[in-house]
């Protein structure tokens, strides 16, 4: 067992992270230095100093919990996902940076009898990934580029072992909701659309969720005396994007926001 973990967050009455009424744990620690993170309090895995919504004081985020600690919060709320059909969601940070602690988690609230979802990257080698998912009943997931150079350039990892995962995970009839973040001059052209359509063929892979870039997480990067690398460029919205989601209609993959 994995004696502790470095929790950012447990948020109950989630109806947004999974089906149902659900508590959201957000495990620090990431990997990945996407530049328009909503999260940046999520990156690190450590305790550290963010100002308060007003900018007067300091606030610690970050703090190592065990297991048992992040159940008890988790089991506070089984009425309501017995009610609604809701329970646990993990998410991150990236919640296979701590994959102990992570599993340990799922195993414990599957003891409980509780419904699972996650919030992953899926970026971590294969073996740890077929582990955990088998104690998970709904993922969420992303891809962020399809091509392995653009995709390391920008968030500092390949995109290799997350494609490969993706399709594992499909490929073990998993519930999944998979999305594409669409982020200017990144990602955002017909001509990317089409590259990701090419490569959901390939896999088998029939629906996907486009994610419009947006600027919500700006004001943290300011809590966090951070410069946030995205200033200044508009944010998108569905109808920007018709298009873009156009081409994957065009290659018959359910694509929605």
């Amino acid at each position: 067992m994995a004696a502790s973990g470095m929790v950012f967050n447990i948020q109950h009455f989630s109806i947004h992270d999974g089906p149902g009424i659900r508590t959201t744990v957000f495990l620090k620690g990431c990997p990945l230095k996407c530049p328009w993170c909503a999260n940046p309090e999520s990156q690190k895995m450590m305790p550290e100093q963010m100002r308060t919504s007003d900018g007067q004081a300091y606030e610690t985020v970050g703090q190592l919990k065990t297991v048992d600690q992040v159940m008890e919060e988790v089991l506070k709320d089984r009425d309501f996902y017995e009610e609604s059909g809701g329970g646990l969601t993990l998410s991150g940070g990236e919640i296979f940076a701590q994959f102990a602690f992570a599993k340990d988690i799922l195993v414990k609230a599957k003891e409980e009898g509780l419904h699972t979802a996650i919030e992953t990257t899926a970026f971590t080698n294969q073996r740890q990934f077929a582990d955990l998912i088998q104690y998970v009943d709904f993922i969420y997931t992303d891809l962020k580029h399809y091509n392995k150079a653009k995709h390391r350039a920008v968030t500092g990892v390949s995109n290799e072992v997350i494609i490969k995962n993706i399709h594992y995970a499909f490929q073990a009839g998993k519930t999944i909701v998979l999305r594409i973040p669409v982020i200017p001059h990144f990602n955002d052209s017909l001509a990317d659309a089409q590259a990701f359509a090419e490569l959901f063929n390939k896999l088998d892979i029939r629906d996907v969720q486009l994610l419009p870039f947006h600027q919500f997480g700006e004001n943290k990067y300011k809590l966090l005396d951070r410069d946030y690398a995205m200033a200044g460029i508009d944010a998108y919205h569905p109808e920007d994007l018709k298009d873009y989601q156009q081409v994957f209609l065009d290659y018959q993959i359910h694509c929605y926001f």
